[in-house]
């Protein structure tokens, strides 16, 4: 078994995308292989990797990918640690009427490695996904960042009970949370008075015809929205507004968050920006690199195995400083 992880890791880091793949390259490959490990009897076939990997406890792999990344990176203090999750569009069998796997995803956006994954039958489950992940991971003294499906009193206090921060973006999922936030935070006076408190912060950004402004502002005075008390730690509320100006066109939107950090403006921003670049970091990489979306293996546990091969390959990949790579 070992033997055949190292061969799918490798093969992976090749491009190979599916057990076929992994099998006939690892053909080609295998006089470098022997290098490494012993192989009397050659590479398995595409058959036996497929057999083997599709009946793979996928939650004891995972334990071993977590137990592996926790030796070759640790996160550091203050790092944001983004959970997003992440659809993998061809994984769905028709035949069989099983829906396609959405995985959750734990990103160290400073050490920018994948800390870990969960799978969950679909997208709205990544509600009670998203705690069973965390505790999965070391994350104290980190400050884990997710968007608006995420935002749960439940997910907060689990996020705090960990010994981490939380910063979790708003949207109208929350009763009366986000409305209350957003008349608060878009209030002209209100703007003014967090500017000359100096919990304003802006930055100018011009490239390839574009310019982007993004402005943010904080408030540590939460004391009046009647939700308050059933977030753990709630500490202030921030919206980071970014406004895009591209010839005639021009674009302004707005994010609001919680969080139970008690920080300056221009740090708050700094940590939404770092969740969002899990988009670029992580999900283009699997995307265009590793051409995720486009993967068909179905069978039993494949699809969620083979994605831990490629979570394995870009943390290796991450983690090469000899050159210079795209991802």
């Amino acid at each position: 078994m070992p033997h055949m992880v190292f061969i799918a890791v490798c093969m992976t880091l090749c491009n190979a995308d599916d057990w076929e793949m992994v099998s006939c390259l690892g053909q080609k490959k295998i006089s470098w292989l022997k290098r490494y490990i012993p192989l009397p009897h050659g590479i398995p076939s595409h058959d036996t990797f497929s057999r083997v990997f599709s009946r793979l406890d996928p939650q004891a792999f995972h334990q071993c990918f977590i137990s592996w990344t926790t030796m070759i990176a640790e996160t550091t203090q203050g790092e944001v640690v983004a959970v997003d999750g992440k659809t993998l569009r061809r994984s769905y069998d028709k035949s069989d009427g099983k829906a396609a796997i959405h995985m959750v995803n734990a990103w160290a956006s400073e050490t920018d490695i994948v800390l870990g994954q969960l799978r969950t039958s679909e997208k709205s489950n990544e509600i009670t996904a998203i705690p069973e992940l965390l505790d999965m991971l070391e994350v104290s003294g980190c400050i884990v960042s997710i968007d608006a499906m995420g935002c749960q009193t439940a997910i907060a206090e689990k996020i705090r009970d960990k010994g981490a921060d939380y910063l979790l973006a708003v949207k109208g999922n929350q009763d009366t949370l986000y409305e209350d936030i957003k008349l608060f935070l878009d209030d002209l006076s209100t703007k003014a008075s967090l500017v000359k408190s100096k919990s304003f912060h802006e930055t100018l950004d011009k490239g390839h015809g574009r310019i982007e402004i993004r402005r943010c502002w904080v408030s540590t005075d939460i004391d009046w929205p009647d939700q308050k008390d059933k977030w753990k730690d709630l500490a202030m509320i921030g919206v980071v507004e970014s406004e895009r100006q591209e010839g005639k066109s021009e674009s302004i939107s707005r994010r609001y968050f919680i969080s139970s950090l008690t920080t300056d403006a221009e740090h708050f921003m700094s940590a939404v920006r770092s969740h969002w670049s899990v988009e670029n970091n992580l999900h283009w990489v699997l995307d265009i690199g590793f051409r995720e979306d486009e993967n068909r293996v179905r069978k039993d546990h494949g699809p969620e195995n083979l994605a831990i091969f490629r979570q394995m390959a870009i943390n290796l990949l991450k983690q090469e400083k000899s050159v210079k790579l795209g991802v």
